[in-house]
Formats: structure tokens, C-alpha cells, sequence
């Protein structure tokens, strides 16, 4: 195979980053209503945590996108 493939082939692997990422953001939310609807006065704390969080699952999803775009066009 040419290291071309080999590239484009790192570039789809890439995918998994962004799927795990979008997984990770949908668990923090599920959790989040989860919490909420069982304790309802906790919310601005329980709201806090999650947006942090989410935020920080999704960052790790931009950096494998980054990373591939970067791939992509080296």
C-alpha cells in the first residue's frame, strides 16, 4: 500500500475521536437530567459540573479533528 493510503486510512480513524467525544457529551447530559429530575434544588451545581465537563469531552473531540485536518493537508 502507499503511505498516501496509509494516511487517509489514519485520517478515518481519526472518526473515532469525534464519535467518542459526541458519546461523551451525550452521556454527561443524560446523567445531567437524570440528576435533576431525582434532585431538583441541586440544579445550579448539577449544571455547573456538566457544561465543564461537556466542555471538556468536546475539546478532546476538536483536537482529533484538528489532528486530522492537519493530517489531511501534510
Amino acid at each position: 500500500m502507499d503511505p498516501i493510503s496509509f494516511k487517509y486510512i489514519a485520517i478515518a480513524f481519526m472518526a473515532f475521536g469525534m464519535a467518542g467525544a459526541a458519546l461523551g457529551v451525550a452521556s454527561i447530559f443524560n446523567a445531567l437530567m437524570n440528576s435533576i429530575a431525582r434532585n431538583p434544588s441541586a440544579i445550579e451545581d448539577l449544571q455547573k459540573a456538566a457544561l465543564i465537563g461537556a466542555g471538556l469531552a468536546e475539546a478532546m473531540g476538536l483536537f482529533s479533528f484538528i489532528l486530522a485536518i492537519l493530517l489531511m493537508f501534510t
